[in-house]
């Protein structure tokens, strides 16, 4: 079994960030809270490259947290986790604090 996936070409895999079911003092949260459909970078393909062979880089980094499209992505398990290939333009944008 591969331990880790590196993408290819403008691709990149996420580990979808799940939101808590209930707040630090118990109180269980609704399914229908505003939930924020984001993720993690884990690892990121090289980049693809335009009509003269150019290698164009992909825009994010490992670590970074991304807002992802509500649709959409490759599920791919890994041992017990479970991931999800996205291409570059189908990030929606990065999450910062």
């Amino acid at each position: 079994m591969a331990k880790r996936l590196i993408p290819t070409f403008n691709r990149i895999l996420v580990e979808k960030i799940i939101p808590p079911s209930k707040t630090n003092s118990g109180i269980l949260l609704p399914e229908k809270t505003s939930k924020l459909n984001s993720g993690k970078v884990v690892a990121v393909g090289p980049g693809a490259r335009d009509k003269d062979g150019k290698l164009i880089p992909v825009t994010l980094k490992e670590g970074e947290t991304v807002l992802l499209p509500e649709y959409g992505g490759t599920e791919v398990k890994l041992g017990e986790k479970e991931y999800f290939l996205y291409r570059d333009e189908d990030i929606m944008g990065t999450l910062h604090d």
